[in-house]
């Protein structure tokens, strides 16, 4: 009968001589059944090359931790790199982003009380003679919004525009219940820039803005503070008048103020500065300014609602 074969790892070698007579012969291996592993041949130089490519890999990562430039980055360094990058060269505020958009679009407002301008070398009498505020482009034709106070009664209105050039304007609309008024400057600058404006239908409480104008004649101005409310009214101090659907804020507004944008941090306008609250005589600011909607505005100036 024919033995089944046996498998081993190792060279095919010569049959063993018999054994002597009288010694019984050892039990045949099942067939299958491998022989013991030993440290020879083929498979003993196979798994001496793995262990060598594994002491190499080890000795080689090892080396690359103490490598210049090549161990791991921690996040205290990377902060602190950041850091130090931001003190030398720190980034622009979100006020002062948004300033910086709007302020080509912003004008000074001046409504001369008489047809001749003889108040120029008198100051007491400029006083008298002149209503200063502020207005914002909103169209590159010359179109610009301001306060109906600002310009109410003058015989002559003149608007400085953010190059410095200047023209007489003319008003061609006005929304008497919210203290808006539209003017028309008769020449332009170049390449004037409107400001975008943006509805206000998400504008919530303690988002920023900024107020930018002419507080008594100085300027531009940008002050910085948030959203104090919505839908508020506010009744003038001679109580002849009362303003509707206001946006509360606190950021800095005098005098001046008046007819400039309400800015959100995007650098659009979302609101007109229309009055400030202060209990007391003083016209100055302590922490209370309204604004008209920008949707009220631009349909006082025709355009159609966001």
């Amino acid at each position: 009968m024919k033995k089944a074969p046996l498998y081993s790892r190792s060279p095919r070698r010569d049959p063993p001589p018999p054994e002597p007579a009288g010694v019984p012969a050892p039990a045949p291996l099942a067939a299958h059944v491998p022989l013991p592993l030993h440290w020879s041949g083929r498979w003993a130089s196979g798994v001496w090359a793995l262990i060598g490519a594994l002491l190499a890999l080890a000795l080689m990562m090892i080396g690359l931790r103490f490598l210049p430039g090549q161990r791991p980055i921690t996040q205290d360094e990377i902060d602190t790199a950041v850091r130090q990058s931001l003190e030398k060269e720190p980034l622009p505020s979100a006020a002062a982003k948004a300033y910086e958009a709007i302020l080509p679009s912003v004008v000074r407002v001046v409504g001369l009380m008489s047809e001749n301008d003889e108040g120029e070398n008198n100051p007491e009498q400029r006083a008298m003679e002149r209503s200063l505020g502020t207005g914002v482009v909103i169209i590159d034709n010359g179109t610009i919004l301001t306060n109906l106070h600002v310009v109410w009664g003058a015989k002559k209105i003149r608007v400085r525009f953010a190059d410095g050039h200047e023209s007489e304007a003319v008003m061609v609309g006005a929304q008497p219940e919210n203290d808006l008024a539209v003017l028309k400057a008769l020449s332009l600058p170049d390449d004037l820039e409107p400001a975008t404006m943006r509805s206000t239908g998400d504008l919530k409480p303690g988002d920023h803005v900024i107020a930018v104008g002419h507080p008594f004649g100085i300027g531009p101005s940008v002050s910085y503070g948030v959203v104090s409310g919505l839908k508020r009214d506010f009744r003038s101090p001679e109580g002849q008048k009362t303003l509707t659907n206001l946006i509360q804020f606190d950021a800095a507004a005098n005098p001046g103020n008046s007819g400039g944008p309400l800015v959100t941090m995007d650098g659009q306008v979302v609101g007109i500065v229309t009055a400030i609250l202060n209990p007391s005589e003083q016209r100055t600011f302590i922490g209370i300014g309204f604004a008209v909607p920008i949707e009220n505005a631009a349909s006082a100036a025709g355009m159609p609602p966001f």
